[in-house]
């Protein structure tokens, strides 16, 4: 029963709930930023889901929307990104600001993520400031090819896999 009940709160804390812990109810001397705005960002579960479906799907449509102008390379980079930065947060609902940020610098996906969020701000900074239509272009492939990393780091063994096909596949002779 005990690991039962340690596994039910290992999913309260994967899914951002409060935990029912000892050390919870002891005083905590010092408080960080982002411990303030988690306990005054508390959310339902259903506003969670609410806040996710709709974060998400306002990612989704932007993402959508600049294929309609991927020929203006500006246009499209300043949309994608936007697209890939509200997606991205979608997450946050789920899981919290402070979850999220604790897994984006988990030293497995520390490198992806410091990938991902420069080629979004890259490709936004030639699009907006430089308003070049080839970097625009360079840094949306940046941040594509950052994204697809970013994202097989949560699928365990994911990119050790991709990397071993994709040395496979250039390693044969033609």
């Amino acid at each position: 029963m005990e690991k039962m009940n340690q596994a039910f709160e290992k999913m309260k804390m994967l899914v951002g709930m409060e935990v029912d812990d000892e050390e919870q109810l002891q005083p905590q001397q010092e408080s960080s930023y982002i411990d303030d705005f988690n306990r005054s960002c508390t959310l339902s579960t259903k506003q969670r889901l609410y806040g996710f479906a709709i974060c998400l799907s306002a990612g989704i449509t932007c993402t959508l929307l600049s294929m309609l102008v991927f020929f203006h390379p500006i246009k499209f980079g300043v949309t994608f990104s936007l697209g890939n930065v509200l997606a991205l947060g979608s997450t946050a609902f789920l899981i919290g600001p402070k979850r999220q940020v604790t897994m984006m610098l988990d030293p497995v996906r520390i490198y992806a993520t410091a990938l991902y969020i420069a080629s979004i701000i890259i490709a936004l900074f030639c699009a907006v400031y430089v308003r070049n239509k080839l970097l625009t272009l360079l840094g949306i492939v940046l941040e594509f090819g950052a994204l697809i990393w970013y994202s097989l780091s949560y699928i365990p063994f994911a990119r050790a896999m991709v990397s071993k096909l994709m040395v496979a596949c250039f390693d044969t002779e033609f």
